[in-house]
């Protein structure tokens, strides 16, 4: 993930999820806590939970997500505006 705007904030109703930064830093937003995250750090987004991910740094952001829940599919996902 280049640097650039956030992703827009969702939750998952089926899904939770777990993310791993590999590299570069992330800020997550989860529920209303606000998290700096670095290489080797991770953060588990519980299920129904609202969550924003954005690269604030000049390094690409890489990450490995971690879904588990009673259904994976794209169209899980909530989108707040």
């Amino acid at each position: 993930m280049a640097q650039s705007a956030p992703f827009p904030a969702g939750h998952h109703d089926a899904v939770a999820e777990h993310w791993i930064i590999l590299r570069g830093t992330a800020e997550v937003t989860r529920g209303e806590e606000r998290t700096m995250l670095h290489e080797r750090e991770s953060i588990f987004i519980p299920q129904t939970t609202k969550h924003q991910l954005k690269n604030p740094g000049r390094i690409p952001l890489e990450i490995i997500e971690i879904q588990n829940g009673s259904y994976i599919g794209e169209d899980d996902i909530v989108r707040y505006e």
